[in-house]
């Protein structure tokens, strides 16, 4: 399993760093940073192309007056473009950062899912398909504990479970809620489509969508990559 843990924050920072401010990340930028990692994008290619935007941004600057960079989706073509020049070299240089302690202890993924069934079990939206998530995501815990998860097998069915969660929560979720989510997404995206592909634009969007419903019904992502190791 890709080590992917630090994908977020090591993003985040290096976006700030490169920004040379703080600057909260939003709910938007979060989506594509998900869509980047979904798509299987290494790190390392995603850095080289939030630098490469910055750099060439900062050069248009120094011969005329441009706006300050206040989206990380104003990187999103560039971090496509280098996906697509060094995905075979940053690949290999993926694998070995991955060596070493991948954090998968019995006993963190136990609290993992267990606090993802507590969270199933104590939501407003609780409901048959909530418990009979919550139930599987306990039997996996206990069996995680005996020594019988791999951390790969169990994030196929994690992620079926999510799958089969995000269904239940559209289907219960008042439509009217949906479209404002929808509506907001393509608000913020609006001034970057031309810097993203459609199956990109798909992709965050759909990334958002599932933000908004964790953060409606007070759950947590059942995925193994969520997994605090602190």
């Amino acid at each position: 399993m890709r080590n992917y843990f630090n994908y977020f924050t090591e993003i985040e920072e290096h976006y700030q760093r490169r920004r040379g401010s703080i600057l909260l990340l939003s709910t938007l930028d979060w989506a594509l940073i998900e869509s980047w990692r979904e798509a299987g994008i290494p790190l390392a290619v995603v850095l080289r192309g939030i630098d490469d935007a910055f750099d060439k941004h900062e050069a248009r600057r120094q011969n005329r007056a441009s706006r300050r960079i206040n989206s990380l989706a104003w990187c999103a073509q560039a971090v496509m473009a280098m996906t697509e020049e060094m995905m075979e070299a940053a690949t290999g240089a993926g694998r070995e950062s991955q060596q070493g302690d991948s954090g998968f202890t019995a006993s963190r993924i136990a609290q993992h899912l267990r606090g993802a069934a507590d969270r199933l079990l104590r939501s407003p939206i609780a409901q048959r398909v909530c418990v009979s998530i919550a139930q599987q995501l306990e039997e996996s815990a206990a069996a995680a504990e005996r020594g019988e998860a791999n951390p790969e097998d169990l994030e196929v069915v994690l992620t079926a479970l999510e799958e089969k969660l995000f269904s239940s929560l559209l289907a219960e979720t008042d439509a009217s809620l949906l479209i404002a989510w929808k509506q907001q997404a393509a608000h913020e995206l609006s001034a970057h489509r031309s810097r993203m592909s459609a199956a990109q634009l798909q992709m965050i969007q759909r990334q958002y969508t599932q933000k908004r419903l964790i953060e409606e019904y007070g759950l947590q992502r059942l995925s193994l990559f969520y997994m605090r190791l602190g």
